[in-house]
């Protein structure tokens, strides 16, 4: 799943973004450090993983979402 970064506090390393439907949808510093990122920025597009209705992992909308079968 896309989205658009709304939000992100580089502090706690949390935040939220908009899905294209308009829904805003809340992550938390683990999903962002699954992604392997260092830094979003307002307006960028982002893939999403899900469990369940919470934002497991945050990435690029370029980068590829983790394989959850291979160990990292």
């Amino acid at each position: 799943m896309q989205a658009t970064v709304k939000e992100f506090d580089a502090a706690t390393r949390a935040g939220s973004v908009l899905l294209d439907d308009g829904t805003e949808l809340p992550f938390d510093a683990e999903a962002f450090a699954a992604g392997g990122l260092r830094l979003l920025r307002f307006g960028q597009r982002v893939n999403l993983a899900l469990d369940g209705d919470r934002i497991s992992v945050v990435t690029l909308s370029t980068f590829p979402l983790p394989d959850p079968q291979r160990p990292s």
